[in-house]
């Protein structure tokens, strides 16, 4: 059961980080601080009040920088890329003490995989946003994708059985939404 918990909660937090990258490492960071959970040895740094700080700093900036409506897009480039490599990391961390090739293995499938495929869809949403009205409804998606990855982080501490289902649904429904544009575009 434990591995099946952990599995929620490095997916929750990897579908936060297909929206933004430091919130779910801060969340994370935050729970470890406050004994919330509780990290293996080799990663007890990240619930330090240095890296507490240094991830909030870094947080706030991520949060405001998507309100830039040209700003956002060259994010998009780095984000998409760095959120799989940043979210793999964070998926292991949140697996625990399993063998290193099961950890490793689930969490670039799991963790990379997911937060990749949310941080490329977001970044297509924007894309089309930002060309379909110029940027103006840019600050209504950053809005929507901070709640949601806010959202995702405080269940996948909290509730991860919920968040990895809710994160099942999103995907599902992101799928679904990109297979309805499709079939209109062929029609």
């Amino acid at each position: 059961m434990d591995f099946f918990i952990s599995i929620c909660l490095g997916v929750g937090l990897a579908a936060a980080a297909g929206f933004r990258i430091f919130l779910p490492l801060l969340a994370l960071s935050i729970a470890a601080y406050f004994d919330v959970l509780n990290l293996n040895e080799s990663w007890i740094w990240l619930g330090s009040l240095q890296t507490l700080i240094l991830l909030g700093v870094a947080t706030l900036l991520e949060l405001f920088a998507y309100y830039i409506p040209w700003f956002d897009n060259i994010l998009d480039t780095v984000a998409v890329p760095l959120a799989g490599i940043a979210v793999t990391i964070l998926f292991f961390v949140t697996l625990g003490d399993f063998e290193p090739w099961v950890s490793w293995s689930l969490a670039i499938i799991g963790g990379g995989g997911t937060a990749g495929f949310i941080a490329g869809s977001t970044a297509a949403v924007r894309a089309v946003s930002s060309t379909s009205t110029l940027g103006m409804a840019n600050p209504l998606f950053a809005t929507f994708e901070n709640f949601v990855s806010i959202l995702l982080s405080i269940l996948a501490i909290f509730i991860p059985v919920f968040a990895g289902i809710l994160v099942v649904y999103l995907i599902y429904k992101c799928l679904k939404w990109f297979s309805n544009r499709k079939s209109k575009v062929n029609i």
